[in-house]
């Protein structure tokens, strides 16, 4: 009996530290998350108004044929850019972005297109090793803070694959697979075609109003040049923005769950601790009176 109470101590100990650590990483993403929102906030604007400007750009022009915006007459070859979160702890934030890229790349093989694989974050790229699925570029180190810098490395790669012919080696369309941070409880993982530029023609007022006139030269397609590449590392990287939140939003979630159960799990190895001392007591009592009831007649039989 006094084993069991000594492995059910034990075991308290143990579940009691992971609570400590569990409880630790919920407090620090509860800390980060806030921090998280105002950055994805603060890159709004500007990811918003670039995007009006090129779309600006094209309804303004009558012929434009920049590659950039137009449809190849085929598509053999796709591009599919991941971000997952370097670390873990976070739920299924990294199986449900890697769910829904199996999904798109599934589609693809379907059509007959050839996927691409661009990963960024330890966990996509350990996922897809494992798997032995190859891997085009790779990119860790900053999921749970992005820079701009990291976003224009990543566009660059792509876009070097956009301007190649699929013959050496190109790529016909650029998709961008991530999580949308809809709220603290909400995070959802989505599928957006970067390239080529779906601008959708819609009749009536639109909701942000008139699309703002532009002056430009000395060509759509030379502005659309210099626009398109800051277009694609500005969507990349308000991604990312939104990743981070959403993995912190995961995590924190996670976490509480996590320490949730580690306290449920610690009354009832309590409970169970008290029920195995209980009994040891009662047996060492009931060892005590049987040795001092046969003491007794012992001694009553010897007189």
């Amino acid at each position: 009996m006094g084993a069991q109470l000594r492995a059910v101590r034990a075991r308290i100990r143990a579940v009691k530290s992971i609570a400590k650590i569990t409880r630790a990483q919920e407090l620090i993403a509860s800390s980060r998350i806030v921090r998280a929102q105002q950055r994805t906030r603060a890159a709004e604007p500007y990811a918003r108004e670039l995007t009006l400007a090129v779309e600006a750009v094209v309804s303004r022009s009558t012929n434009v044929t920049h590659p950039m915006i137009t449809e190849p007459q085929s598509m053999k070859r796709a591009a599919v850019l991941i971000l997952t979160s370097d670390g873990g702890f976070c739920g299924a934030f990294n199986a449900n972005t890697l769910r829904e890229a199996s999904r798109l790349r599934q589609r693809n093989t379907d059509d007959g297109v050839v996927t691409l694989n661009y990963v960024a974050g330890r966990k996509g790229i350990g996922w897809h090793r494992f798997r032995e699925l190859p891997l085009e570029a790779e990119w860790s180190g900053f999921s749970a803070q992005p820079t701009y810098a990291a976003a224009e490395r990543i566009a660059s790669a792509l876009l070097d694959a956009f301007e190649l012919d699929t013959a050496d080696g190109g790529v016909d369309e650029i998709y961008l697979v991530s999580t949308e941070f809809v709220s603290m409880l909400t995070q959802r993982p989505a599928v957006r075609r970067l390239l080529p530029m779906q601008i959708e023609e819609k009749e009536g007022e639109r909701p942000g109003g008139a699309l703002p006139s532009y002056e430009f030269e000395p060509s759509p397609d030379v502005v659309l040049d210099a626009l398109l590449p800051q277009y694609v590392a500005s969507r990349i990287y308000y991604a990312m923005l939104e990743a981070a939140a959403s993995e912190l939003a995961a995590r924190r979630r996670a976490m509480k769950a996590a320490t949730d159960n580690a306290n449920d799990l610690i009354d009832r190895l309590t409970r169970e601790a008290n029920n195995a001392r209980q009994a040891e007591i009662t047996q060492e009592i009931s060892e005590i009176v049987g040795g001092a009831n046969a003491l007794a007649e012992t001694n009553a039989g010897s007189e």
